[in-house]
């Protein structure tokens, strides 16, 4: 007989809790929850990996031989205005195969495939570190001074390199990261 009390007590403050989560559900009216370090409802909204690494001509395996990701050294940008702040007047010439946003000038974690990797053209060897016309470049939005990559911009950098060394048969050593990565 003792047990029917306790029964209806954790049944009625199930309900309680369950009716409180629904009114609080239903006052955000479907808006996600604010986003914290690290919000997994904005994470979901951006374009899979795998989609950013489609390109125009078909993919040879031995084509890529490794990755360098450096910064824009700037707080804000996409393509377009990395393209505006180099100086040049097509989004073709900018020299690297993928930009990664950081929330100031596209989504935060937006992976911009650029003209050279859709067409699987080679950057420009002078930024080339291995020198062999192989390398992936990837620019990452931020300064490493005021502006660091957001948790996003990493995540979505590891996702993007481990996609490509899957792909390509890269060895994860030819992966070159800036200095305070």
């Amino acid at each position: 007989m003792a047990v029917q009390p306790r029964v209806a007590k954790v049944l009625t403050a199930l309900l309680i809790s369950m009716t409180a989560g629904t009114i609080i559900l239903m006052a955000m009216q479907n808006s996600p929850p604010p986003a914290g370090a690290f919000c997994l409802s904005n994470y979901y909204r951006l374009t899979p990996v795998n989609k950013a690494l489609k390109s125009n001509v078909p993919h040879s395996q031995n084509r890529w031989n490794g990755i360098e990701i450096y910064y824009s050294q700037t707080k804000a940008g996409n393509i377009k205005q990395l393209t505006a702040l180099a100086g040049l007047s097509n989004p073709d010439d900018i020299n690297c195969h993928f930009v990664i946003c950081n929330g100031l000038g596209g989504r935060n974690g937006l992976i911009q495939t650029t003209e050279k990797w859709k067409r699987q053209w080679s950057i420009i060897p002078k930024h080339d570190t291995l020198g062999s016309g192989q390398i992936i470049r990837i620019c990452i939005i931020a300064d490493a001074k005021d502006a660091m990559p957001t948790d996003f911009q990493v995540k979505r950098t590891e996702e993007l390199t481990e996609e490509i060394c899957r792909n390509f048969y890269i060895k994860p050593d030819t992966i070159r990261f800036p200095e305070n990565w």
